[in-house]
């Protein structure tokens, strides 16, 4: 049955749309800036100040530090991502989301899986912690648990978007994306 099913998946077209996800997940990877060029020690790059700083409310929008967050997380810099999102709200399905998403990198499944159901609880409609979520299952061999997840995105108006159709690749191929 699992394999009849990732079959008629993978028979699906692959358009990958530049669709936003409700969690805020863009399409594509994110283009290198400062931040992951120069600053150290999970600081971000402040363009007013010409410098690296320590990230804070005070320098940053919310949304800056997300991108900051989402750009260390795609170079590799999981715990200079961690270092931004300690400063950001808690209780963000976003920061949530990338909670999993660098604890999984770093190979932190269970703590991952927590985050990750943390997010979803806070915003059920997050299909980028959903597609996250569902390719760590892919990694671990839980094809059944990745094929739930990608029917919830579905389910949730996501169909063509970059978390569905990227999960959708997850479960045919095992490959799975780092942004």
């Amino acid at each position: 049955m699992r394999l009849l099913l990732a079959s008629a998946i993978a028979l699906q077209s692959f358009a990958f749309a530049p669709a936003v996800s409700a969690a805020g997940g863009d399409s594509s990877p994110p283009k290198p800036t400062n931040t992951t060029k120069k600053c150290l020690f999970g600081r971000v790059y402040d363009e007013a100040a010409g410098r690296c700083v320590k990230p804070n409310k005070t320098n940053f929008t919310d949304d800056q530090l997300y991108q900051a967050v989402r750009e260390m997380a795609y170079a590799g810099q999981y715990e200079n991502a961690q270092s931004v999102l300690r400063v950001m709200d808690q209780d963000d399905d976003r920061v949530l989301t990338y909670w999993g998403f660098t604890y999984r990198k770093m190979g932190k499944v269970d703590l991952a899986n927590a985050f990750y159901q943390r997010a979803i609880a806070a915003n059920p409609d997050n299909i980028l912690a959903r597609s996250y979520m569902g390719q760590g299952f892919v990694a671990e061999g839980k094809t059944d648990l990745a094929i739930a997840q990608w029917r919830e995105i579905k389910a949730r108006g996501g169909e063509g978007s970059w978390a569905e159709a990227s999960l959708r690749r997850a479960i045919r191929t095992g490959l799975t994306y780092s942004y």
